[in-house]
């Protein structure tokens, strides 16, 4: 089965083994040349079980038996993000929702509450908030700035816009039973950067993406929030971070 998509500007090829792919991406269909093609074999599916059971495993939670064609959907993903660094572009962890033309992207380990938080935002300011994706935006980093991009693989709540906008800052969560916000460094950012950025196998494309890490953290704003799950969070939040 064969599609035509294009994410983060690139127009890509996927070549799949069941529909549900093409499905999951069909809000990105379109015409013209490939930048390039995306083939997935029963190979991949099986590493992409083994992979999810692992992860399972190690955040104690009994692995699911997930059906071929959702673990297609994580090969596909995969092979785009191994491919974005060559075009100045990586894969992101976190929760990216735009308000006047700017974006937010709130970061943390997971089950933290960054879907939540983002929720709260787009409850306050109703449709002035914009969710550009909230699970694994890609993000390109070039002599322009720093762009984040809306992409199919938006989370659980399928929460995304196909889209492209400049990325203001990125706000690491923590749980707090008391709001409180600050401004925090480059440095003290960048152990969640790299936790949260995907890293691609090859050795090109993982010195290529260390380089937009750095580059992106020289360009947008670095915030730390203790945060609980009220509304008067993203009341904090968004009156400090908008500047």
């Amino acid at each position: 089965m064969k599609g035509t998509y294009k994410i983060a500007d690139k127009i890509i090829e996927i070549i799949s083994l069941h529909e549900k792919v093409h499905q999951y991406c069909k809000d990105y269909c379109s015409e013209g040349k490939p930048d390039f093609t995306v083939v997935t074999t029963q190979a991949d599916i099986d590493y992409e079980r083994v992979r999810s059971a692992k992860t399972d495993a190690a955040e104690g939670r009994t692995p699911l038996d997930s059906p071929d064609d959702y673990l297609e959907e994580l090969a596909v993903y995969r092979k785009i993000a191994e491919k974005m660094p060559e075009y100045d572009t990586f894969l992101f962890h976190g929760s990216a929702v735009a308000v006047d033309g700017q974006t937010y992207l709130f970061t943390a380990k997971s089950g933290t509450g960054k879907s939540t938080h983002a929720r709260l935002w787009r409850k306050l300011l109703g449709d002035r908030a914009v969710m550009v994706n909230d699970d694994k935006p890609l993000i390109r980093v070039n002599d322009d700035g720093v762009t984040i991009f809306g992409t199919p693989y938006d989370g659980k709540h399928r929460l995304s816009t196909n889209t492209a906008l400049p990325l203001k800052a990125v706000c690491v969560l923590e749980r707090s039973k008391e709001n409180h916000i600050c401004r925090i460094t480059k440095a003290e950012a960048y152990n969640m950067l790299l936790q949260q950025s995907y890293r691609p196998s090859g050795c090109f494309a993982l010195e290529k993406t260390l380089v937009l890490i750095d580059k992106m953290a020289d360009n947008v704003a670095f915030w730390r929030l203790g945060c609980n799950m009220d509304i008067s969070a993203a009341e904090l939040s968004y009156n400090t971070m908008k500047g």
